[in-house]
């Protein structure tokens, strides 16, 4: 992983199938758990998948929130 596929999971859209023209970030997890199951495809956006399904899978979607502008609030 290279830290700039973390900023492409929030920007790069799924260019094919159910969920295309989705950010791959937003997509649902059985969706994402499919591909862990049946193969993810190759290239880029094969990677950026099995790397988004990790995250979803571990429930570490928070680390993409500073990446879309949003930021849990603070503690004082």
């Amino acid at each position: 992983m290279q830290a700039e596929d973390l900023l492409l999971l929030v920007s790069r859209e799924m260019p094919y199938g159910k969920y295309q023209g989705r950010l791959i970030a937003d997509l649902p997890g059985h969706y994402l758990g499919w591909f862990a199951r049946e193969g993810f495809p190759k290239g880029e956006i094969g990677r950026l998948l099995a790397l988004m399904y990790e995250i979803d899978h571990n429930n570490l979607g928070a680390l993409l929130l500073p990446l879309r502008g949003k930021t849990a609030p603070r503690s004082k």
